[in-house]
């Protein structure tokens, strides 16, 4: 599979700063993110997926202030960019002391939830600010026979939360067909019940597809762990993928978005329930 490296140099550099780079460029097809030593951030696409004028339109839209990035791009010999990743594993991530996320190379004693997954790749793991709220605040809910929508599942694990929290359904899709199969692959690994769990390719329209009007058909929860941009244009579909009483769980944006979302959410119905923040990244719980 051939590739493209491109080295991205910030200034400033930090690593805040490398880690929005990272989410933005994950959502343009980037797959892999290596930080080096000089601070730059070298990032792995499929030639295929690869859009000059896309990645030139993320960094104009940076989201933080008086910042400039550079970059340049290779085209490295064929090879599997995500190997290291892979063989060495991540190490455990603990949630509240209840929770724990680990790969298949790390033993774990401790009695607590455990979530499974292969290390293929480091998004999706837990690690990530975004994740971990969004975790945090599923293990204090009671989901029991509730029916949840994960969009954008990456590796499954926030919907195989909501099965641990007694969700009876999961509904997950995800543009990227890596996440799509490797969800599948976790679930195996986690020894869920597959019945459970409906994975899908392809962005919000897939709830057009598969949720009918009717009302028993529709979801009682909703998470979306994605940038702003994309979840204003899905809010829409969201709403009406949802029960006239439900929840939606957002994160994958700052503290200054939050005002945009509620105000497209209140539109809706939905008010603020909870709202949390790990630096400049926010959550927010929201009901109606």
């Amino acid at each position: 599979m051939k590739y493209y490296e491109l080295v991205f140099q910030t200034n400033p550099c930090s690593e805040t700063i490398n880690d929005v780079l990272s989410a933005l460029l994950a959502e343009v097809g980037f797959e892999t993110f290596i930080p080096n030593e000089d601070g730059c951030l070298q990032a792995y696409i499929q030639q295929s997926f690869y859009d000059q004028e896309t990645v030139d339109n993320v960094l104009a839209d940076f989201p933080l202030p008086d910042v400039s990035i550079s970059y340049e791009m290779n085209e490295p010999a064929d090879e599997n960019w995500n190997e290291t990743w892979e063989n060495e594993g991540f190490q455990p991530i603990y949630v509240e002391g209840k929770l724990v996320i680990c790969d298949t190379r790390h033993d774990v004693d401790e009695e607590l939830d455990k979530i499974l997954i292969h290390p293929r790749q480091a998004f999706g793991t837990g690690s990530h600010q975004t994740t971990r709220m969004i975790l945090s605040t599923l293990l204090n809910m009671d989901l029991t026979g509730k029916t949840v929508i994960d969009a954008g599942c990456g590796t499954g694990i926030l919907g195989f939360m909501c099965l641990k929290k007694g969700a009876d359904r999961i509904l997950s899709y995800d543009i990227d067909e890596w996440s799509v199969s490797n969800t599948l692959d976790n679930a195996r690994l986690n020894n869920l019940a597959l019945e459970k769990i409906d994975v899908r390719l392809g962005d919000s329209s897939v709830l057009e597809d598969v949720i009918s009007a009717q009302n028993e058909d529709k979801c009682d929860l909703l998470i979306a762990n994605i940038n702003r941009n994309i979840l204003l244009g899905d809010i829409p579909r969201f709403v009406k993928s949802l029960k006239s009483t439900s929840n939606i769980l957002f994160s994958g944006f700052y503290e200054e978005d939050v005002d945009y979302l509620l105000e497209a959410t209140k539109e809706h119905g939905f008010q603020l329930k909870e709202k949390k923040n790990d630096g400049e990244w926010a959550m927010l719980l929201l009901s109606r």
